[in-house]
């Protein structure tokens, strides 16, 4: 990423879950909004977990994005050991689909808030993250802004492209 001070943690279980993560150091990318990116397990290296987590803020950390799969404590943990806001991204397993993981991440106990998104929508919690980040931020709001303009016009282009094409050759041309 660059030299400047992290304000996003992207912390993740395993290394497995790094292409989900992925999304997530895109859009930090991005909005050029320095992040740190580590592999923190809740299960195999706790004590590395309470370290990373209690340390966070005092490192310039304003927002953590955990993302786990299966039984995803990773998120709640973390939570539950930081004063900053944390999001969770349930990463999506062999056998329930990521539907552990989800669940694991946002039934959290009264007090301990973690924000959730989609199974495996780490994008979506880097767009959080930066939303954060950009409410104390003016000149990110702008670039906010502007993102979700271009996701606007994006939709008006493809539906002039559809009417001028026709559904048949719009979805041939899709494929």
């Amino acid at each position: 990423m660059t030299n400047e001070q992290p304000l996003i943690g992207i912390i993740m279980g395993s290394d497995s879950d790094l292409p989900t993560m992925q999304g997530a150091i895109a859009i930090c990318e991005e909005f050029t909004v320095p992040c740190e990116i580590a592999i923190v397990s809740a299960h195999r290296t706790p004590q590395r977990m309470v370290e990373y987590a209690q340390s966070a803020h005092q490192r310039g950390l304003k927002v953590i994005i955990a993302g786990a799969g299966g039984a995803a404590h990773l998120p709640g943990m973390v939570a539950a050991l930081t004063p900053l806001p944390v999001i969770g991204v349930p990463v999506s397993s062999r056998h329930l689909q990521g539907l552990d993981s989800l669940y694991s991440i946002v039934q959290m106990p009264g007090g301990i808030p973690v924000a959730t998104v989609a199974i495996g929508n780490a994008k979506n919690a880097g767009l959080l993250a930066v939303q954060i980040l950009a409410s104390h931020q003016p000149e990110l709001q702008k670039r906010v802004q502007q993102y979700r303009q271009d996701l606007a016009q994006s939709v008006i282009d493809k539906q002039a492209q559809l009417e001028q094409l026709g559904y048949q050759r719009y979805l041939g041309d899709m494929q």
